[in-house]
């Protein structure tokens, strides 16, 4: 199942919304672009609750990362935080404690006594633990992905490596993929190209792999 949080237009931009996709309009929502305030944050939390866990999540740009967390909020057993992604998002959180892009990861340590632990960018997870996995398109080098953040080095065949490694010792009990660029922002359609491109394949990947 396809989850599209469509916030920044980015999915519409790229014709990535898929045929039968469920998708959460939520672009008329203020206080979310990488601060996401509190009235954001019920609103976004209220618009997920009736939607399942395993699926694929996908979460607009990497602005809006921090709704990893409220998917995350869902689980009720242990389990272990897989992120892959050019930057660790566990930043203290800031501005009367917002939740945000670059602290959610933080938020969720403190906050989600059933998160066990989080890895980054590692499919060597030892905890036998189910994984939910969240994925920035901005961990890839440019030839796979296009986003307005600075980005790694990592192919999009080694990021799928590493994401069928975790699956054979977890259960991956749901994902979420950010990243992108709107063309607000400057994205060309080559960009929109090579992530539409990109997230098909991910997308396929995971389907398979959520259960």
């Amino acid at each position: 199942m396809n989850i599209f949080i469509n916030i920044s237009g980015v999915y519409e931009e790229e014709g990535q919304i898929l045929p039968g996709a469920t998708t959460v309009d939520l672009k008329e929502l203020p206080g979310t672009c990488c601060y996401c305030d509190s009235e954001a944050e019920s609103a976004i939390r209220q618009a997920i609750s009736p939607l399942p866990l395993a699926a694929v999540h996908w979460i607009d740009t990497g602005d809006y990362h921090y709704i990893s967390k409220l998917w995350m909020e869902k689980i009720d057993v242990p389990f272990v935080l897989a992120l892959f992604d050019n930057h660790p998002d566990d930043q203290q959180t800031a501005f009367g404690g917002l939740l945000s892009c670059g602290s959610w990861v933080q938020a969720a340590r403190e906050g989600l006594p059933l998160m066990m632990a989080d890895y980054l960018n590692s499919a060597s997870i030892p905890d036998d633990l189910p994984v939910y996995l969240s994925v920035d398109l901005d961990i890839l080098d440019r030839q796979y992905a296009r986003t307005d953040w600075d980005q790694g080095r990592k192919s999009l065949d080694e990021l799928i490596t590493d994401i069928k490694q975790i699956a054979v010792r977890h259960r991956i009990m749901g994902a979420d993929i950010c990243g992108g660029i709107t063309v607000t922002k400057g994205a060309v359609p080559e960009d929109l190209r090579i992530n539409r491109t990109t997230r098909q394949r991910l997308g396929n990947i995971l389907s398979s792999l959520i259960h």
